[in-house]
Formats: structure tokens, sequence, C-alpha cells
């Protein structure tokens, strides 16, 4: 079981949805969901500044949100690439079936795998088993 999981997306019912799967399958002990992708990116930042105990070990990123995009968060963490890896996987979630994003999010070294909405059970149990 992971410790802490942030969800990143503008939706609410998506967010309810994936930490309803997520409760249901003893996925985390705390999962945060967040509407503002510079909010996720503010605290995950501060973590991984300071304590690192507090940083996230899964996060499901949508890609697709007004002012800061996905796209975006994801190059914001490219300067603490190294400081992040091994610590904190980072999940594509989004209801794009667009194979230039898959491509593009599975050449960020940063991307663990890219995930349709809505989270599945059976996704979420082969990524408890890759823990």
């Amino acid at each position: 079981m992971y410790n802490k999981v942030f969800i990143v997306d503008d939706d609410e019912v998506s967010i309810f949805l994936t930490e309803t799967i997520l409760e249901a399958e003893s996925f985390a002990t705390e999962c945060r969901g967040f509407l503002d992708a510079q909010q996720a990116l503010q605290s995950l930042l501060e973590s991984a500044a300071g304590n690192e105990e507090a940083l996230p070990e899964v996060i499901f990123l949508d890609l697709n949100m007004p002012f800061l995009s996905g796209w975006d968060f994801l190059e914001a963490l490219a300067p603490y690439e190294e400081a992040l890896k091994g610590r904190c996987r980072i999940y594509i979630l989004t209801s794009s079936v667009d194979e230039q994003e898959r491509r593009r999010a599975n050449s960020s070294s940063l991307v663990a795998g890219f995930l349709q909405k809505p989270l599945e059970d059976q996704w979420v149990l082969q990524l408890k088993k890759s823990y």
C-alpha cells in the first residue's frame, strides 16, 4: 500500500471516481485531490524541498486543464527530475485517446504510465503489484 497519492484533475467527478476506486482497492493510506494543478505543483515542490517523506509516491495527472496543463506540470518538474526519480511515479490519467499524446507522455522519464479515464480496478491492481 502506498502512503500518499495526489490526483490532479480539474474535474471534481473525476477526482471523486478515482479516489473511490483507490480506496476500494486499498491503494493508499492518503489520497489528496487537487482541482488546481498549480496548487498541486506547489505542494509537491514544497515536499521535495523539505520533507521527502511528505512526497506523494504516486500522482495521477490529467493533461487537459486550464491555466496549468498536465504538460506544463511535467515541464515545471523537469529541474527536479533526479530528486523525484524512484520516489514519485506519475501516471497520466486522461480521456485523450491521441496516440501522439501517449508517445509524448512516454518520452518523459517522469511518467510511469498512460491510463485512460475512468481509472479501472484492473489497472489499480497492476499498479499495486508494481509497488
